[in-house]
């Protein structure tokens, strides 16, 4: 068990440093104009030319089951979320930075708690401590989020690209204004990733064949961005991959990222559940504010720092609320807590 959780852990790290690294290469291909769009559309295709012979070798001797019509509307449905999330994310690093996406990204485990009680996945019980440490820990989170999306402050170091920000007023005003659309763009992705765990484990209660959805929904996804990729950039030359960082980034992303990921996140919701993966996020930004600020000249300002902070006090507020919980079900010889039971593949 000791070895299986080590394994668990290590992997999570890894996964962690390869999507911030992702968040940081498409920042500085999108800089040097990489369409979001093209990449969206493109890392998904290399991905599925992954995921589709990884499937058809784990079912080479057994297939699995038909996937009902009505786990397929839903696949369906999960794969405009997976659209919309990507989206509103690689467009949000683009107008700030992945330091703030990384931070954002901690709001994910208190919308996926709201979302969870409002739809009977979690009980709340108002006189218990830990009922109310998540309570507070979500408004806390989200007050965080707010603070390190509207309020930048001082900036604490100054990144290669600080002229951008002290060349003038109107460029100050542009950055900022930037900045603030940027973190709206990310804040609803967030959102949408806990809708998108939500029906995830809506799918998973009823087939869960992991490697299979996840091609699936892969597949449909491709469909997608690439209407949307179309309407966005038509047929120009914004489809034409440079060899350079724009083609890296596509490679990394579709075989570290939405390949790799996937399967290490469903394999860890599997072993430890979602709250548990949800843990590393904070790791995610501190990974995120390092690469920020040594590739790309990001400057760190202390609303970032300040709105982090507080971020991830509400975050473990509510990891620490639902430990306590496992103890008291496990000491009163219960049931697992519902949500922790629950298979997500992001």
């Amino acid at each position: 068990m000791v070895s299986e959780g080590v394994t668990v852990t290590t992997a999570m790290v890894a996964t962690q440093l390869l999507e911030v690294g992702l968040n940081t290469l498409v920042k500085s291909a999108t800089d040097s104009g990489l369409s979001n769009y093209v990449f969206i559309v493109y890392s998904n295709l290399l991905a599925l030319c992954f995921l589709l012979p990884a499937t058809i070798l784990h079912h080479r001797k057994s297939a699995p089951p038909p996937i009902p019509s009505s786990i397929l509307r839903r696949i369906f449905l999960l794969s405009c979320l997976s659209t919309a999330v990507q989206t509103l994310l690689y467009n949000g690093i683009g107008y700030s930075s992945p330091t703030l996406a990384s931070a954002m990204i901690d709001l994910v485990p208190a919308f996926t708690f709201t979302l969870a009680v409002i739809s009977r996945m979690e009980n709340l019980n108002l006189k218990l401590h830990s009922s109310q440490a998540k309570i507070v820990g979500t408004l806390v989170s989200i007050a965080g989020a707010l603070i390190l999306t509207l309020y930048q402050g001082m900036p604490i170091i100054r990144g290669s690209m600080q002229n951008l920000v002290l060349g003038g007023s109107g460029t100050y005003l542009s950055v900022q204004s930037n900045w603030i659309l940027g973190g709206f763009l990310l804040a609803t992705a967030c959102f949408i990733v806990s809708v998108l765990y939500i029906v995830q484990t809506w799918i998973m209660r009823e087939y869960p064949e992991e490697l299979v959805v996840t091609t699936v929904c892969c597949s449909m996804v491709v469909v997608l961005s690439a209407i949307v990729g179309l309407i966005a950039e038509g047929t120009s030359r914004a489809w034409i991959l440079r060899p350079d960082k724009e083609l890296v980034a596509v490679c990394y992303s579709a075989i570290f990222v939405v390949t790799m990921r996937s399967v290490v996140y469903a394999w860890a919701f599997r072993k430890k559940g979602p709250i548990y993966v949800a843990m590393f996020s904070p790791l995610g930004m501190v990974i995120a504010v390092v690469l920020g600020v040594l590739f790309l000249g990001d400057i760190l300002y202390l609303g970032s720092l300040i709105g982090a902070v507080i971020i991830a006090i509400g975050f473990y507020g509510v990891i620490w609320a639902q430990a306590q919980e496992e103890n008291d079900f496990a000491s009163s010889s219960s049931s697992a807590p519902l949500i922790y039971s629950k298979g997500i593949d992001a």
